[in-house]
């Protein structure tokens, strides 16, 4: 399977050096005028912030402050080494960065933020996302704000679940029973892959697991738990007798698998579960006028469909809340200009424009601007009931070192979950405490 060597010790490592910079509040906030002139540098992650609201960021920046804002996209697969490398290099550092919310306590943590509390009411206060907010706090201090956040929910193919005679499922025990009936050797009747752990938690929170708890100051995992195992053993019937992805796939563009190919029979899904701005890129392929070697998707509501992930018993199931938080690197030399940038992604315009895109705006006044169709339903009903990961500070090493892909992808691929548990719930014991 595919994995890093040395994950482990790099992220580790790293995070010690972030470590030695120091989580004391900054006292005395920069002058705005010092953002006149600054050139600053914004690290996204992934593709889904869109070239649309890039282009406004780039515009009002400048607007603002003369100065240039320059935008580099960073993978999510390599950027905690990236982040860990960079944040503490004032000649390197991005002045402004998103950063994953499942990592935003252990960079917060060890002092890789500016503080930002004297800006908390300017940029929302408590209309922001608070399990968000919590995460990219220490004590009473901001570090670290939401972004957006993105809820996971069922996308599916309507014309298969009729000509199979199945009905969208109410619980989680009945999606498994559907995705039985509508597989075939050529479709996935709930397409998961093996490595995929972020939407394979669901079931791990629904049937009452998690994947670490804390005792005290001290995290320890929970893979052994009774109810994480009885998540896990429902998971992993659904993967071996329904899904034919990749036992090294992980949850990057699943939901392509509806999309009919071009000369295929059928699609390579008939369900799956994705985050909501995943809609964009659903639907009926066709040839992309301006660019012939291109195949774009075209929603169809006769053919694809929504559907909240339903909880074992009914009623909605936990499901990971994806998104993001955004903050500015303590090692940046414009702090100022990145304050200014601050201003203009917690502006009004710029968080309706994240919800007319699909991203939930991280200011809660503004979600009406995700619309009233099927995704927005579907997104602000499924992230009722989300849930982040361990909030420990060594959550990044977690990931980073790729464990848990290893975990799922063996998990899934039907090995002894008990056994695979003991002996992983040691493994993240070594990171989870940093």
């Amino acid at each position: 399977m595919k994995r890093k060597i040395g994950a482990v010790a790099l992220a580790t490592a790293a995070l010690v050096v972030l470590a030695g910079c120091s989580s004391t509040p900054e006292t005395n906030a920069p002058d705005p005028d010092e953002a006149k002139g600054q050139n600053i540098t914004l690290w996204l992650m992934g593709g889904d912030t869109p070239a649309e609201l890039r282009d406004y960021l780039k515009t009002e920046y400048n607007e603002a402050t003369g100065g240039t804002l320059t935008i580099e996209e960073q993978g999510w697969g390599d950027a905690i080494a990236k982040l860990t490398t960079a944040l503490p290099d004032a000649d390197n550092t991005p002045d402004v960065t998103e950063i994953g919310n499942t990592w935003s306590g252990t960079f917060t943590g060890v002092g890789a933020f500016s503080d930002i509390t004297d800006m908390y009411e300017e940029l929302g206060g408590d209309k922001l996302l608070k399990g968000f907010v919590d995460a990219g706090k220490v004590g009473d201090s901001n570090y670290a704000l939401p972004y957006y956040f993105g809820s996971r929910y069922g996308f599916y193919r309507k014309d298969l679940f009729a000509a199979a005679g199945v009905d969208v499922p109410t619980t989680l025990p009945q999606l498994t029973e559907a995705a039985q009936k509508l597989r075939t050797d050529a479709t996935s009747g709930f397409y998961i892959g093996g490595e995929d752990w972020r939407n394979g938690i669901s079931w791990v929170f629904a049937y009452g697991g998690d994947l670490a708890k804390r005792d005290g100051d001290t995290w320890a995992s929970s893979l052994s738990d009774p109810k994480t195992i009885e998540g896990l053993t429902a998971l992993q019937e659904l993967y071996t007798t329904a899904s034919n992805a990749p036992i090294t796939e992980n949850d990057v563009t699943t939901y392509e698998n509806l999309n009919t190919q071009p000369g295929a029979d059928a699609p390579e899904a008939a369900a799956t579960m994705a985050p909501g701005w995943a809609h964009w890129s659903i639907g009926d392929l066709s040839q992309d006028p301006e660019d012939d070697s291109k195949l774009i998707p075209t929603w169809n509501d006769e053919v694809f469909g929504t559907f909240v992930l339903p909880g074992v018993d009914g009623g909605i199931a936990p499901v990971f809340a994806g998104g993001s938080n955004i903050a500015i690197s303590k090692a940046s030399k414009n702090q100022a200009g990145a304050r200014e940038l601050m201003k203009i992604i917690f502006s009004e315009e710029y968080q309706n424009m994240l919800g007319a895109n699909g991203l939930g705006p991280a200011n809660s006044d503004y979600v009406g601007s995700l619309g009233d169709d099927q995704f927005a339903k579907a997104l602000v009903e499924s992230a009722l009931g989300s849930k982040l990961t361990p909030a420990a500070p060594g959550w990044a090493a977690v990931e980073g070192s790729g464990l848990l892909e290893e975990f799922f992808s063996k998990v899934n691929g039907g090995g002894d979950i008990a056994a695979l548990a003991a002996e992983y719930d040691q493994k993240i014991d070594e990171l989870i405490n940093g």
